[in-house]
């Protein structure tokens, strides 16, 4: 049987999740294993109790399930995963080398919590299937066409030089929207989108004629909006009295896994704000709602001006409420929502004759995935640089 199907990987600190596309890029199937080195469970259709006690089992648990579902790995064409950092060097998707996987470890120390467990699916999946041609794609890439002056911190060069800098992060995921929005609009893409990948990590995106031009995370995902239990923005004075206060892996707990609207209202999940009722989830809310328009006029003051709004990620895709506020505190610019296209959660969400399109676009990281593996293997280069 022709060796047909692209295998998408995205590797977490404790699971696995890869979903198969055939050559249309359609999904042929989905599996996960969770809770790696603990109670692990494999899902491939049912789900089940696994032993896994590192990303080199889990990886072998899917493949072999997989094989068992009528996919074996002589089906498998190529591989692509997703890596989260990439540095100032890796600007584009990459086919893996040597090389490459020196660049991903150096990128490290950019990137502790999500890099080393990117490293080690590629690495497990080479054992594996050592002749299986495999593609990186980095979250970061989309955003390194943003001007220096946005990416540059004012501090001294031989800072800078440790890289630490601004480097943006969901690229995968907003350059998946800019190439599909076209579709959605049945029209050319716009000029100035303002997209907005909202979920239990936030962020929003400046794009000008297809390319960031700004973005709200920084130097780590931590930056910018209100986020499930990460702080968004904070000054860095307060990030040294939190360190005083609690040591330094105190305050980075604190700050990326015990604020945001977690802290501000008791949970990380929206619905289950909405659902609690009380002043403090009503506050996280806002908060949220209130953050993402502030820095909505940064990102549309780096584009000059707005065409279109774009919402996506699991609060965007399936929030009315998210959305109301924020089209509400954009309605300065043009923008203005429909509420019965709104609440049906339609691909279209904006009034009739309003000057600003307003557009869900579902996520779909993994067949974008998919599609640069096949750019890529076919001689085409994905650089945002270039």
């Amino acid at each position: 049987m022709e060796n047909d199907l692209i295998l998408v990987v995205n590797a977490g600190s404790s699971s696995i999740k890869v979903a198969l596309f055939d050559g249309a890029l359609q999904t042929v199937a989905t599996g996960a294993v969770t809770e790696i080195g603990g109670a692990a469970r494999l899902k491939i259709g049912v789900e089940r109790a696994c032993e896994a006690p590192d990303h080199d089992a889990a990886l072998s648990l899917l493949i072999a399930g997989l094989a068992e579902a009528g996919h074996p790995v002589a089906r498998l064409k190529a591989a692509g995963h997703r890596v989260v950092h990439g540095g100032r060097a890796l600007t584009g998707s990459v086919r893996v080398t040597p090389e490459v996987l020196a660049a991903i470890e150096a990128c490290v120390p950019l990137a502790p919590l999500h890099n080393p467990h990117n490293l080690a699916a590629i690495r497990a999946l080479g054992r594996l299937a050592p002749e299986l041609p495999q593609v990186a794609c980095f979250d970061t890439a989309f955003h390194a066409t943003n001007p220096e002056v946005a990416l540059r911190y004012a501090l001294p060069a031989e800072e800078e030089a440790k890289g630490i800098r601004r480097y943006g992060f969901h690229g995968i995921s907003y350059a998946s929207l800019t190439l599909r929005l076209p579709e959605l609009l049945g029209a050319p893409l716009p000029g100035r989108v303002l997209a907005l990948h909202l979920g239990n990590g936030a962020s929003l995106a400046a794009i000008r004629d297809g390319r960031s031009v700004a973005t709200t995370m920084g130097y780590s995902p931590l930056d910018g909006l209100t986020m499930g239990t990460r702080t968004g923005a904070i000054d860095g004075n307060a990030v040294i009295r939190l360190a005083e206060d609690h040591g330094i892996d105190g305050a980075k707990r604190l700050l990326n896994n015990r604020s945001g609207l977690l802290g501000l209202g008791g949970a990380s999940d929206m619905r289950a704000l909405h659902a609690a009722g009380t002043e403090e989830a009503r506050f996280a809310v806002s908060h949220f709602g209130y953050w993402a328009v502030r820095h909505a006029g940064s990102m549309i003051s780096a584009m000059g001006g707005l065409d279109c709004v774009a919402f996506t990620g699991g609060i965007g895709e399936n929030d009315a409420e998210a959305r109301r506020a924020i089209c509400e505190g954009l309605g300065f610019m043009g923008v203005a929502l429909d509420p019965a296209a709104n609440a049906a959660g339609g691909a279209r969400l904006d009034r009739a004759g309003s000057a600003v399109p307003v557009v869900i676009v579902p996520a779909a990281e993994e067949r974008h995935i998919a599609a640069e593996v096949v750019a890529v293997l076919g001689g085409q280069t994905t650089d945002t640089k270039k």
